[in-house]
Order: C-alpha cells, then structure tokens, then sequence
C-alpha cells in the first residue's frame, strides 16, 4: 500500500507542477507562452521589435532575435500571424514547445495553418529558447524568408452590343527607373531625363525615384504595346528599364474613356476604406471601372514561398490561395458606332459629343466625347443650353395648347419682352417672316414666333412636356447621366428664352438624344447603357399620344425636306426627321459664343451632336451627324 500512496503522489506532484509532463504553468510553460506572443506582437502591422525583450535566448541576445525575425516575416504583407501554444513535451534539461500559427491571407478564405517546434533549455534555474528559423516555419531554412505574393483575380471584361468585348487585358510596356541597376545619383538623372521624354511632371518623378529604396522599380508611364515612343526604345539611360504586362484596356486609347473610366494600382486611401484591398492590387480608378470595381476585381490570391535573398535558388512554395476572376460588365454601346462617332468628332477643336440611343428598347449605342473634352464626359454629362432643339418640347406644349401643325402663327423680324430683345438666326430666311403655320416656324427655327405664343402654355406645361419626352426627369442609370433642367421662369424675359432652349434651360447630349428617341418610338424613352440597371418611367409623367407624336414626327421632317436640317435630305436609308439648334452663351470677358446643336432620328436610331462653340447648328453640326448616319446606315 505504501508503494501504491507513493507513485499516487508522484503522480499528483507532476500534475500540479506540470514541469517536465507535458505543459502546465511552470517556468518552460510560461516561457514558451512569452515566445509566442512575442513572435505574434512583432510581426503584426507596427509590431514593436522590443515584444521580444521579455524572452530569454540561448546564445543570442533578443535584439539580434528581433531584427531577424523582422527579416523573415518583413515580406509577408503586413499580414498579422496568430501564434499559441499548443503544448510542451517533456525531456528533462530540453522541452520541445509546439506552436500553432494562422496566417489570414485572404478575407473570407481559411488561415494558412501549421505547427513548429521551438526547443527550450534548461539552465539551472533557468529556461531559454533555442533560436532558429524553423520556429517561424518549419520548412524554412538557417537563411531562408517568407515572402507573400499577391495573386490578382483576372479582371473582369466589359463587353458591349452583340457581346463584343470592349475592355480586356491587352499588352502593355511599364516603362521606369530601376534602382538596383544603377546609383541614386545616376537614377534621379535618368528620371529627370526619362520624364522629359515620354512627357510627365520631371519634378514630381524625381522625387519618387529619390525616395524609392534601393532595390525598387519606380514606374513613369505605361504604353499599349506598339506605342512605345522610339526615342525610349533606344535610350541607354542608366538604370532604365521596360517590362512587358497586361492590363485591362479598350480597343483604343479614346474609346469612351471618360465613362469606361482606367484601371490603376490600389491608393492607401482605397486600402483604408477597404481593408481587403493589398498593395499589388489593381483597382478601378474612375469611371465604371471604380463604380462596378468590385464586381469585375473579383478577388486576389496569395502565394507565400521560402526565398533565400540574394541565392539562385528556386523559391519553394509553402501555401497558396488562389485567385477567383472578377464578373463581366454588359453594356449597349457599339464598338463600331462609338469608334465611328470618336473618329468624326476627332478633328473638332471646341469641346464636342455625340450621342446615339436605339428608340425601340433606349439602349445607348455611342456616348463619345471629342479631344476638346479634355477626357470629361459631356456627351451623357454636360450641362448646356440646348437652344432650338428645345422647340421639339415647345411644340409639344404648344400642340397640347390646342394648336395644330398647321396653325397660323406670327415670325416677326425682332420682338421685345420686358425691354429684352429676341431675334432670329442671321441666316434666317426672309420668306419666312410675317404669318407662317407653325410647322414652317418648326421647320425655318423662328425664334419670336415661338417667343409669341408663350401666353398659350399654363404654367408648368412645358416641364411637363418636357417629362413626356424623357427630359428633365433624373434617374440613376449605373453611370452619370445628366437629363437636363426645365425650371420655372423667374421672369417674363426668362420664361420667353426658354421657349428657345435658352434662359435656365440646361441639357447634356443625351438628353437631346432621348428627347429624340421619345419622338421616334412614340413613347418616353428611358436610355440606359448598363446591363442590369432597371429603370422605368414615373407615373406622373404625361404619356405621349399616337397623335402627338405623328405631329412631332411630321414637322420634324419638314425640317429636313424644306428647313434647316436640309443637309439630311437625300442619306439612304429611311426618311430622317432632325432640329438643329444654337444658343448664344456667355464666353467671358464680354463677349459671346454660340453652342452648336443638331438632333436627328432615323429607322431605330436617334442622334444628337454637340459642339461647344460653333456657327450654327446646321453649319457646325450638321456635317459630323450626316456622316454618322451614313455610317450606321451601312
């Protein structure tokens, strides 16, 4: 019995102490414990190097423990590793501590999980950790680091009309100054230089070259393969360099850039608002590249590998999440159309647009803006006066007032409201002045016959008039859409003006377009672009009439056959009915410039051209929307 009582006891001892059995809290416990917070705090984002101070070391002082560990874990991305104990086996003067780590690479993903060993030692009294790398990683080698790689997901495609893909990963040359080849001090001379020759902010490289460690590659600019100017292909600046990737790019540098928007590396303020996001992402930018970004980013990947710096040795891979492609964007524009309308518009000095929207379902088939743009989006998002081509509105508040095509109405030379004059174009013709139907004031744009019959429309008729042809209604289409503004007059002379499409009477291109596409389907027609974007027409807003709008549509080709818009007349295809427009506005410095409009419809197609500062709408835009017509016809 007392053999018995001893070995009882024995046993309750090492249970209690737990020192040399396995773990417990004794002095090897406590210290494996202290290792792995220390390793757990160090590596994470702004870990303190001095979280080892409290681990005692055999052979080597904590600080020398500290600074290569910060080696090891520095290329893991700031990822922040979870380190505990698992237990710690017995071995008399040696224990062997297990630990546990969990590395989250990628949100929502399982941690990256696995076990190592530490060997602790025994010193009187006394335990310490021996140190080596394979703690952090079993696998890892005496000179080995691990190194985390960002996978990016394959961006999704932006297609268009017919599934066409309209932007995808195509070739590209990042072009930039590669610190390892050379000096910092021939470095930040060859970016001086390489600035200077591809044409970006000298001052602003420099800067980023002097600041970039010795071992980066700081880009300047990036070029679609077969762009790359001669002048950098031959340069021997030291430390240049050009490498050879992909990015998700349209069919031309133009191609409906203000709206489809670019494709860059992740800011910090991204990664702020965004934790997700990692430094190697690329992100939309702008445009529906930013707007849909995290359905056509998809999601990144990661690889981490074993790496010794400075070896030609292959890396090893040691865990791996792979990446899953980002969702296609489906849109109504028509490459071909789109290309067409750039190609027109690309000779135009003044800010211009073009517009073209299929009546029958309101798809956008072409949204371009001229170089004059400066890469804004005028043609969906300008705000400008429309000038005449208001007077389809007008027409329709006039015909709702009780008139008829065919009513007589007055086409003085001048008329004055409040003191303001009003006049005609100056190439108005003078056969039309005196008494005329208002289908011949429609057709010839008589600006004080309808100036005249402003006292025919109540009050809030010609906003209505202006809803039923889809203007002055905003909805959000997936992208920003401007439809203009029909305000109430704050005065007599305002309100004559906006029976011209001048006053406080604002449209971009597309709604110059819907108007035209509502008159053309005999239908409010609500124009969208995006694919899955729902949108419909308010309850409140007035239908157009099949009377209404074979009126509009017949005067409309008065204009065409006998009017201002005869520069259509004889394109094949169906009969076009069409408006030209100009509005006077204020240039500054006294002086005063014209918007050139022109607005048409033809088969299943309506299209409205904009250009900034022109003539007349005839004149300027006239020639730009005969072509395009020509082009859809065939």
């Amino acid at each position: 019995m007392r053999r018995v009582s001893v070995a009882l006891t024995l046993l309750v001892t090492c249970a209690l102490a737990l020192v040399g059995c396995g773990g417990g809290s004794g002095p090897a416990q406590q210290l494996a414990s202290s290792l792995a917070a220390a390793l757990q705090k160090a590596a994470a984002p702004g870990g303190a190097t001095s979280a080892f101070a409290g681990v005692s070391f055999d052979g080597i002082q904590p600080t020398a423990v500290a600074k290569e560990y910060a080696q090891v874990v520095s290329g893991m991305d700031g990822i922040a590793p979870t380190v505990s104990v698992g237990s710690v086996g017995s071995g008399g003067s040696k224990e062997i501590a297990h630990l546990h780590w969990s590395w989250p690479l990628v949100a929502g993903h399982a941690p990256w999980s696995y076990d190592s060993q530490a060997e602790l030692v025994e010193h009187g009294s006394t335990w310490s950790v021996s140190w080596a790398r394979s703690i952090v990683q079993p696998k890892l080698g005496a000179h080995d680091v691990l190194n985390a790689l960002t996978v990016p997901g394959r961006r999704g495609d932006i297609t268009g009309a017919g599934g066409r893909t309209l932007v995808t990963l195509r070739p590209v040359v990042h072009v930039g100054i590669d610190r390892s080849r050379t000096s910092l001090a021939d470095a930040v001379s060859s970016a001086r230089s390489l600035a200077q020759l591809v044409g970006i902010d000298a001052s602003a490289y420099v800067k980023e070259v002097r600041a970039a460690g010795d071992k980066a590659f700081v880009e300047a600019i990036t070029f679609r393969r077969g762009d790359v100017p001669a002048a950098v292909s031959r340069s021997s600046l030291p430390g240049l360099l050009t490498m050879a990737g992909r990015l998700p790019l349209a069919p031309t540098k133009e191609f409906a850039a203000p709206i489809l928007g670019r494709v860059g590396p992740v800011t910090a303020d991204q990664m702020k608002k965004n934790p997700s996001l990692r430094i190697g992402d690329e992100v939309g930018q702008s445009g529906l590249q930013a707007r849909y970004d995290d359905r056509l980013r998809g999601t990144s990947g990661r690889i981490v590998r074993a790496e010794t710096p400075g070896s030609t040795v292959t890396p090893r891979t040691l865990a791996r999440v792979g990446a899953k492609p980002g969702s296609p964007l489906r849109l109504t524009l028509d490459e071909r159309l789109q290309t067409k309308a750039e190609s027109l518009l690309s000779a135009v000095g003044p800010a211009s647009a073009l517009v073209a929207i299929r009546p029958s379902d309101g798809s956008i088939l072409a949204a371009a803006n001229g170089p004059g743009t400066d890469g804004q989006n005028y043609a969906t998002y300008g705000e400008f006066a429309p000038g005449s081509t208001f007077k389809i509105i007008t027409s329709l508040a006039l015909l709702r007032a009780g008139l008829t095509p065919n009513t007589s109405v007055t086409c003085p030379t001048t008329t004055s409201v409040d003191g303001k004059q009003f006049k005609n174009d100056s190439e108005f013709p003078p056969s039309a002045i005196g008494t005329i139907p208002l289908r011949e004031a429609l057709a010839q744009s008589c600006n004080t016959a309808f100036i005249g019959q402003r006292g025919k429309i109540r009050k809030g008729q010609l906003a209505k008039a202006a809803a039923t042809l889809g203007f002055g209604v905003d909805h959000d289409l997936g992208f920003p859409a401007y439809f203009g503004q029909v305000p109430a007059a704050a005065s007599e002379t305002e309100g004559a003006a906006d029976m011209i499409g001048q006053g406080r009477i604002l449209a971009s291109p597309m709604a110059i377009a819907t108007e035209m596409a509502s008159v053309v389907a005999g239908h409010t027609v609500v124009p969208h672009m995006v694919d899955g974007v729902k949108t419909s027409v308010p309850s409140g807003v007035a239908p157009l009439t099949g009377s209404e709008a074979r009126q509009l549509r017949t005067m409309l080709r008065g204009v065409v056959t006998t009017g201002t818009g005869r520069g259509l007349l004889g394109l094949p295809g169906k009969p076009v009915i069409a408006k030209t427009g100009t509005a006077e506005f204020d240039a500054g410095h006294g002086t005063t410039q014209t918007h050139a409009w022109m607005v048409a419809g033809q088969g299943d197609l309506a299209v409205a051209v904009f250009v900034n500062v022109g003539h007349t709408g005839a004149e300027t835009a006239g020639p730009i929307l005969a072509d395009f017509l020509r082009a859809a016809h065939g």
